[in-house]
């Protein structure tokens, strides 16, 4: 194995496949990046068993420098090989392996040889294609990853909540997350007919989220994300980035019957206004927890929190409207300002059936993300 890179596109793609790299790993394998040399291409892999990511360079390009001189496979430990590629002083890289595994960097006066580990042993990844395959724009994706991920529990008592569902029915598919106190569901139209139900565990999507670098140039290249599925595994290809993710098994909860479909009140407001109000009330915390309370009439809408050991905090905010009878209401801070954190539009709608139900925040000008939170109870 022998071949020249540019430093630069050799970086990016060693902090892309990084990325899927646990140094938790009980496989010291799982704890390398696996490089195969090809005639025309290197590939890059790096994995933890559950997510895989394996990027490809193209020999053929005008963006950067990679002359192969010999195929062949190596498994360098990804600490290992980041460290000598980020501290080398060149612009082109020369990577050779000299026998068996031990490999040998070098790049203007620097020379570096580490050794690497056998690739026979690397686990066998299956990156075959699954059938079902949609197409989906970058920004469109983002917007999923943003605006539901953050709503999934961290706990696995309750593996399938730690995933974002994903649920196709003709052209419209839902993508849901909930830890069950809070909920978030986005809505999108598809290019065609599907039908399928699974979860995706959103660590992996998250670090879809951080492929900021090939969104990028997916953009720029008006390029679509290809997204292929089946009952074992998701995969999205994103230009030469091909991520690819194990399912949570186990049947998702149907949270339709948990979404109001009757409200008694309804208040508009600015977001930053709200937002502002939450955070600055957010210091006062019970158990490390903030409550906030709301209370809203015709004339005021007044955010408050307040505890015997730390004080009180109680804002006045301008509404644009609100109907309905006086309420008041307590919730988590943390939730809501999450939840209205994540929507795109300047103003909020929030939507209430009761002050122990849920309640619904949307933006006033799209109706393809619903944010749901429950309330707290509280005794004053």
């Amino acid at each position: 194995m022998h071949f020249k890179i540019s430093k630069r596109e050799f970086i990016n793609a060693l902090s892309t496949v990084s990325r899927a790299v646990s140094s938790t790993t009980p496989l010291p394998l799982l704890l390398g990046i696996k490089i195969d040399v090809n005639e025309d291409s290197i590939c890059l892999t790096g994995s933890d068993a559950d997510i895989s990511i394996k990027k490809t360079i193209p020999a053929a390009s005008d963006d950067y420098c990679l002359t192969i001189m010999d195929t062949g496979s190596v498994v360098i430990k990804a600490d290992i090989i980041n460290n000598i590629v980020r501290k080398m002083d060149a612009d082109d890289i020369e990577v050779e392996v000299l026998d068996g595994t031990r490999t040998k960097f070098s790049g203007h006066s620097v020379e570096q040889t580490v050794s690497g580990m056998n690739v026979n042993d690397y686990p066998v990844i299956n990156f075959d294609k699954p059938e079902t395959t949609l197409s989906m724009e970058p920004t469109t994706l983002m917007k999923i990853i943003t605006q539901t991920c953050f709503a999934t529990s961290d706990k696995e008592t309750r593996p399938v909540l730690t995933g974002v569902n994903f649920k196709a029915n003709g052209n419209k598919m839902e993508c849901v997350a909930t830890d069950s106190y809070r909920l978030a569901k986005k809505v999108v139209e598809l290019n065609g007919d599907y039908q399928f139900n699974l979860t995706i565990p959103a660590r992996s999507l998250r670090e879809i989220g951080k492929s900021t670098n090939e969104m990028t140039k997916a953009l720029d290249k008006n390029e679509q994300i290809e997204i292929s599925l089946n009952d074992k595994k998701a995969q999205f290809l994103i230009g030469d980035t091909l991520i690819q993710t194990r399912l949570i098994d186990g049947t998702y909860p149907e949270t339709g019957k948990l979404i109001p479909t009757e409200f008694k009140n309804e208040l508009v407001v600015d977001a930053r206004d709200m937002l502002n109000a939450i955070d600055r009330a957010s210091f006062i915390r019970t158990d490390g927890v903030s409550i906030i309370k709301l209370s809203a009439n015709q004339n005021e809408v007044v955010i408050s929190s307040r505890s015997q050991e730390v004080g009180t905090s109680i804002e006045k905010i301008d509404a644009i409207s609100y109907k309905g009878e006086p309420l008041e209401i307590s919730f988590s801070g943390r939730y809501v300002f999450d939840a209205i954190q994540v929507l795109t539009g300047s103003v909020v709608k929030i939507s209430f059936s009761g002050e122990m139900r849920p309640f619904i925040i949307q933006n006033t000008d799209d109706d393809t993300i619903l944010q749901l939170v429950l309330p707290v109870r509280t005794y004053s």
